[in-house]
Parts: C-alpha cells; sequence; structure tokens
C-alpha cells in the first residue's frame, strides 16, 4: 500500500510523492513564544513529530524547518505588562520550550529561526506583493493584503468568496475567523510598540504574524515544499493567509499537502485559565507524568478526532508503557544463537498498512498490541523460538522509532542513594534542616529528590 496522507487543501487522501525522490521539505508552525506552551499546542507538535519518524522509518531524507515567533502583538504586549525587554521574555520562553521537547522526546528539527532574524526577507516579499499590485500601503505607512486581488482566496476553509465583500482591513495579527478581511503584512509603529521596530521602505515599524511563515518557510525550503503542518486553528486565517501571500509573492505553486490535527480538550472543556485546566509540560512532569506516558496519550488518538486529555489517563498509559519496557527487556534477555537477519513479524505488515492509511495510530497500536500479547503468551509458556525473539525485537525497534514509549533505565548513582538514605532518617528523627541540607546536596550533584506517600522519589534533573 503506498503511503496517503489526508490533505486539507483539497479534503481528500492523497498519495503522497515528494517533490524531489527520497527527500521531503517539511514546514511545520513553532510556538509564539510569549508564554510556555501548554498540552495542547503539543499535541499538534507531537503530531508533526510522529509524521515525521514515519517519514524517516519509510526511508526518507528530512528538512524539518520549526520557526519561533518571536515578535508578534502578544510577545510585545507580554514584554510591557511584565516590564522586561522582548528579547529577555522571548529567550526564556524559548528554552523551556526546547526543554520539554526533550522531556517529550520529540526530534529536533534541522533549522528553528527565529522571526527577528529575519525581517529582511519578510520586507522583500512585502515588496514584490506590492510591485504586483496585491497589497497597498496606507497613510500611516502600514501595508496591507489585498485578498480580493486572489481569487482562490477561501479555499482552506471552504469559504465562498465570490459571495462576501471585504470588511475593511484588520491590524492586530488575529481576528474574527469567519470574516475575511485584508490582513497586515507591515505595521506601522505606534508608541505602544516601545523599542520594537524595524526600518522599512515605508517606515519604522514591524510585520504582521502570517507574512513570517510564508518568508521563512520559502528562504529554507524554496517557493514550493512538500508539506506544511499545524493545528486547526491554524486553517483560518493564518494558513489561508499564508497561501495567498506566498502565491502571489512568488507567482509559483505553495504547499503540495496541508495538514493539521484537531484540537485538545481537558476534561472535556476548553482549557482556560478561569477553569485552572491548562497544563504545561512541567506540570503534568511534577503530577508524575513520563515522557513516554504524555507520547502514549497524545498518539493514541488520531490526529484529526478530538483529544480529551484527562488526569485518569495516566494509569493506563503507564501500565502500556511498562508493558512495552517489559517486552522488550524479555526479549532481550533471550541467548539468541540466530542471527540477525532483519526479519519481521507478518503483524507488521499490519502495522505499517495502518499508518499508510492517513497515520492511523489507533489502528497500528491495536495491530501491535495483539501481537505484545500474544507474544507474551509464548514466552510465559516457553514455546517462543529464538527466531521469533530476534524478529520480535526488530519490531519493537520499529514501533519504538516512531512512538518512543519504551522506558530507559535510570541509574541513580551509589553516591546520590547513600545522600537520600540519610535524608531519609534525618526526616524519620523530625530534623527538618539536615534533610533541607541534604535535599539542597542532591540538587548540586543534577539530582531531585521529591517526598510522596509512598516514600522519597529520585530523579535526575531536566537537562
Amino acid at each position: 500500500m503506498s503511503t496517503q496522507f489526508y490533505n486539507s487543501l483539497t479534503k481528500k487522501k492523497e498519495t503522497f510523492k515528494p517533490i524531489e525522490a527520497g527527500k521531503v521539505k517539511l514546514y511545520t508552525c513553532g510556538p509564539t513564544v510569549y508564554d510556555m506552551a501548554h498540552i495542547g499546542n503539543f499535541r499538534a507538535f507531537m503530531f508533526e513529530d510522529l509524521l515525521k519518524r514515519y517519514l524517516l522509518l519509510k526511508g526518507f531524507e528530512i528538512n524539518h524547518i520549526m520557526n519561533i515567533t518571536d515578535v508578534d502583538d502578544k510577545t510585545i504586549k507580554r514584554s510591557f505588562d511584565k516590564n522586561i525587554p522582548i528579547t529577555e521574555l522571548t529567550k526564556k520562553y524559548t528554552d523551556r520550550f526546547f526543554e520539554d521537547l526533550k522531556v517529550l522526546k520529540i526530534l529536533p528539527a534541522n533549522i528553528y529561526p527565529k522571526a527577528t532574524d529575519h525581517i529582511p526577507a519578510m520586507v522583500r516579499m512585502i515588496e514584490n506583493l506590492v510591485k504586483n499590485n496585491n497589497a497597498y500601503i496606507t497613510d500611516n505607512g502600514s501595508v496591507y493584503f489585498a485578498i480580493d486581488s486572489y481569487h482562490d482566496y477561501g479555499q482552506l476553509i471552504n469559504l465562498d468568496f465570490s459571495q462576501q465583500k471585504r470588511t475593511n482591513r484588520i491590524s492586530s495579527d488575529e481576528y474574527t475567523k469567519d470574516k475575511p478581511q485584508d490582513f497586515v503584512l507591515w505595521k506601522s509603529w505606534k508608541e505602544e510598540d516601545g523599542d520594537v521596530f524595524w526600518e522599512s521602505p515605508w517606515g519604522k515599524g514591524r510585520p504582521g504574524w502570517h507574512i513570517e511563515c510564508s518568508a521563512m518557510s520559502t528562504e529554507y525550503l524554496g517557493n514550493q515544499f512538500d508539506i506544511h503542518c499545524g493545528g486547526v486553528d491554524n486553517l483560518f486565517p493564518h494558513h489561508e493567509n499564508e497561501i495567498a501571500q506566498t502565491i502571489c509573492a512568488t507567482g509559483e505553486p505553495f504547499v503540495n499537502i496541508w495538514m493539521h490535527c484537531e484540537y485538545l480538550t481537558v476534561e472535556r472543556g476548553k482549557m482556560s485559565k478561569s477553569q485552572g485546566n491548562i497544563f504545561r509540560i512541567s506540570d503534568l512532569v511534577e503530577k508524575d507524568f513520563s515522557g513516554e506516558t504524555l507520547r502514549y496519550i497524545l498518539l493514541n488518538t488520531h490526529y484529526r478526532s478530538k483529544l480529551n486529555f484527562t488526569m485518569d489517563k495516566k494509569h493506563e498509559a503507564v501500565q502500556v508503557v511498562q508493558r512495552i519496557t517489559d517486552l522488550y527487556d524479555r526479549l532481550l534477555s533471550i541467548n539468541k544463537r540466530v542471527k540477525n537477519d532483519g526479519s519481521l513479524p507478518e503483524e507488521y505488515l499490519q502495522f505499517e498498512g495502518a499508518l499508510d492509511n492517513d497515520l492511523d495510530t489507533p489502528g497500528a497500536l491495536a495491530v501491535f498490541f495483539e501481537w505484545v500479547r500474544t507474544t507474551n503468551i509464548k514466552l510465559d509458556s516457553g514455546s517462543l523460538r529464538e527466531k521469533e525473539a530476534v524478529s520480535g525485537l526488530n519490531f519493537l525497534d520499529k514501533v519504538n522509532s516512531i512512538f518512543d514509549l519504551i522506558q530507559e533505565k535510570i541509574e541513580i548513582p551509589k553516591e546520590i542513594l547513600d545522600l537520600v538514605n540519610v535524608r531519609q532518617k534525618a526526616r524519620q528523627k523530625n530534623d527538618w534542616v539536615l534533610s533541607d541540607k541534604l535535599r539542597d546536596k542532591i540538587y548540586d550533584l543534577g539530582w531531585t529528590v521529591e517526598d510522596t506517600l509512598t516514600g522519597q522519589k529520585c530523579k535526575p534533573l531536566r537537562s
């Protein structure tokens, strides 16, 4: 079976065929670094990691670009609210984003271009749009894209633009999602922007949000590339605007396949500060979610289906991760006298077939878990042949290259264990001063110790 992906642009599954044989040019919308990314954001990043890992498994060479939005309305406002330079704000949250990627074992992109490093490319693209009569300059030095200059506007969301009229123009980076409006490409400087501005042919100002991705994607991947990903919240206006401005600026086709993942809800509700249900990765790590358990929760649901995140999903995820890890260890422990010929169990074809069908992770995992069950039965009965163990390990390696659920064993150094034990004795004697000193010493050595109902838990600090 050929690999098929659902194309948000054509509204159908299409056989994937890269522009250049054996190579994939992939662009994914990255974080806006005005705050820490939450579990909903990481649903999209995890789907993109799944896509990338599967393409790698299929033998493709991938050039993956993920942008960092470090200037927009949100970043400017947050820097003013906190009274810190925008560069200090965005660096802090960019660093936290990369820490979270490590926790979730998300493969790094080839390049993470920052918007502020690519202002000249954005200016050049806007100049082309003005030259081509797709954009116009206002009296105050802002530049807007004229959406009625692009006849296919609205194709991503099936918007019949012919039946609508322009409803003025909009200068904010985000706007009402059911009304097409001329959108800003370059925002003239205002007093509330402070020292956040760059010089341009139209005066000092800054780029609009949408032009950032167009300029950076084409800068690194060329005018036309294979796949562009994001969440469904990016469909309109962001990706719709990307398509219009990029095609008009370059005069060439833009993206072959657009892929979007659905929303994540928490306890079947929308995430909000008022509900207290916005979970960052660090919040979940503190609640004993591991990177592996979070990966399972985020990947167990098909990317085009809504995912409801609940705290009680941790129990199932922990059991699944442990079961897979235990099976891997059991197969490794078998004395193999058979040369590894790269063989795979017949279930692998079903597993791969499910993923070939638009990354059907529930279908693929169902095949895999049935194989896990039958393999454990054979191990328990002593009927598993050595050759089956070899092919089984090969299967697990391939599954793990995509889902990455096998937990690595953490070896706690004897020095740390001794300190933890001494600390436990201090706590039993209510010697809280010594307990705190030992906790600090453990921390200085690169480890953290937590007091739980079941005793002390020691873990390495995140690098």
